[in-house]
């Protein structure tokens, strides 16, 4: 299946870009984290990231589909 990946903040850094499409076997958020984790040296544990599916926020169980943008989402630090 494909989906698009947006990266915020420390992801995004991580990454080294804000989007991309691709080609997954993940049928959940939480094997997709997994796999990017794993490509790209993500060191965010999956707990402490947020997910969105088509603009609306889901669990890391909810399963994929193809065309599904999702976006992740690392905890904010502020003051």
């Amino acid at each position: 299946m494909k989906v698009t990946i947006q990266y915020f903040a420390a992801l995004r850094d991580q990454r080294g870009l804000s989007e991309e499409a691709l080609e997954t076997s993940a049928t959940t958020c939480r094997e997709l984290y997994r796999e990017l984790a794993e490509r790209h040296g993500f060191r965010l544990k999956e707990q402490h990231v947020r997910a969105a599916i088509n603009l609306e926020y889901v669990g890391l169980d909810t399963p994929l589909r193809d065309g599904d943008t999702v976006v992740w989402i690392p905890p904010v630090a502020g003051g």
